[in-house]
């Protein structure tokens, strides 16, 4: 008689034979044997491709390009293929030529509500759209010096990608370990896509890293982003598709980011950003490293479900919430943060009236977030911790538990603003408020505007140098609980 144990062994058994097979299916290729020739002269795209369409004509597997340097153009991901990279492998983003350019900018959505970039996909290094369990896989480098960085319109037009990996409409896209140096636009864009997994990946680039816009279901974890000139890792949930969509649950965990100089990521120099000094000693204008975490600027669908904890943040901006376009946020948390040397606000919270939508799109909202266990260090004493709302639009049940901040202090009252405009419809960022080479915000530590329902417990401040002024800037606040507020080791007392 055949006893239960004997019969799990040969389900058992049973599973792992039928895994073995499913995975014997599923055939792996290299890329020189449909004549890539990795010697960084001959462009080997068309063999890149057409080893991926083999692959996707026999039901999936892995394309493999081994050491060596691709040049490439467009390159076109299909269903059940992993482009794997292996180490040494380095696949570079080729010049544009008379005779040669990328694959160029499919029919979409007018950039109306959102950038040229956001408004297309197969101007891109490597793109997918309407994919299904796509990964792009190992330890080698895709380099994207020569992609555009889509300040200029009128190039993009003209066969030059803006991207190094763009993904739209798909279903469970994985992107691991690989390195991207000098991504263009957006190293990473991903659209339209549920199930997203990035992890273990490095970005040392010159303008955006990783940007998460209408999707769901994505974890990006264990990464390392560099990106001085714009931001590190954003969710956007922008109008690129033709209708209004969420971002939503969402994890970001363990990822380190910076605003280096570009390429001293990758170099291990950690080279301070050039100008440093001046963006973090007594004056502060639109240029200062950037690489923060955020949420939105494009928000015409909401953020929803987000959970952001364990990164760190090194000479960037800090971590920004926004709503601006009409987006609901809501049911954030983000915890155990550490920044050093904070460009910008090292919190700042936002609901704006910009209403770069459709016409008839009411102003958003923000409720239910909760940030807690945030240290930063030496940052820029011009601008500092911001919560705002508008006229009407109040932030609404935040609580905020154990930060401690610590900038560089030393501002006065004599050079600090005497108001602070509103500001509804400008564009988000902690400089919306005034402050410039000039002026300072009229606030050392905290700004609470039209916020309804805040829970403030275990706050504290610290300044390198002497800052003469006042504390906080609390207006039109209500059901305000503070507890545990301290100032250089002395606690206040506030009510509201």
């Amino acid at each position: 008689m055949p006893t239960a144990k004997n019969n799990l062994r040969r389900i058992a058994a049973g599973i792992a034979l039928l895994i073995a097979g499913m995975l014997n299916c599923f055939g792996a290729v290299n890329v020189k044997d449909f004549g890539a020739k990795g010697d960084g002269a001959n462009i080997d795209s068309r063999a890149i491709n057409a080893a991926i369409q083999k692959v996707a004509d026999e039901g999936g597997g892995t394309v493999i390009i081994p050491s060596g340097t691709y040049l490439s153009y467009s390159i076109r991901m299909k269903d059940h293929v992993n482009l794997h990279l292996e180490t040494g492998a380095r696949l570079v983003a080729a010049k544009v030529t008379d005779e040669f350019r990328y694959d160029l900018p499919e029919a979409g959505p007018e950039p109306q509500y959102q950038d040229f970039g956001h408004s297309h996909w197969q101007n891109s290094l490597i793109w997918g759209i309407g994919l299904e369990y796509v990964r792009i896989s190992g330890f080698g480098t895709i380099d994207g010096s020569n992609l555009g960085n889509g300040y200029s319109t009128e190039a993009l037009l003209d066969g030059l990608a803006n991207k190094a990996i763009a993904f739209k409409d798909c279903r469970n896209v994985t992107i691991e370990n690989v390195t991207i140096f000098k991504g263009g636009h957006f190293a990473i864009l991903f659209t339209g896509t549920d199930g997203i997994n990035v992890s273990g990946i490095t970005i040392d680039t010159n303008r955006d890293g990783i940007d998460i816009d209408c999707c769901r279901n994505v974890k990006i974890i264990g990464c390392s982003v560099n990106s001085p000139q714009d931001d590190a890792i954003v969710l956007k949930a922008s109008y690129a598709l033709g209708r209004l969509v969420d971002t939503q649950d969402v994890a970001i965990i363990g990822c380190n980011i910076s605003g280096y100089d570009v390429g001293s990521l990758l170099d291990v120099t950690y080279k301070m950003p050039t100008s440093i000094y001046l963006q973090m000693g007594r004056s502060s204008d639109k240029t200062q490293h950037k690489g923060r975490i955020k949420l939105g600027t494009e928000s015409s669908g909401g953020f929803k479900n987000v959970t952001i904890t364990g990164c760190t943040f090194e000479y960037s901006g800090g971590l920004l919430i926004e709503s601006v376009d009409g987006g609901i946020v809501e049911d954030i948390i983000a915890t155990n943060l550490v920044m050093r040397h904070c460009s910008d606000s090292p919190i700042f919270i936002r609901l704006g009236e910009r209403m770069r939508s459709p016409e008839g799109t009411a102003v958003g909202k923000i409720s239910r977030v909760t940030i807690s266990d945030v240290i930063s260090s030496e940052g820029n004493p011009s601008f500092n911790c911001m919560i705002a709302g508008t006229p009407g639009h109040p932030i609404e049940d935040i609580v905020l538990d154990n930060i401690r901040i610590n900038t560089l202090g030393g501002k006065t009252t004599e050079e600090a603003l005497r108001d602070i405009p509103e500001a509804v419809e400008k564009y988000p960022d902690p400089w919306l408020f005034g402050s410039n080479r000039d002026h300072c915000l009229p606030f050392s530590g905290m700004m609470l505007r039209h916020v309804n329902r805040i829970h403030i417990k275990g706050l504290y401040f610290s300044f390198e140098e002497k800052d003469s002024r006042k504390l906080f800037w609390i207006e039109d606040v209500h059901k305000a609980v503070f507890e545990s507020i301290y100032s250089e080791g002395r606690k206040i007392k506030l009510r509201k």
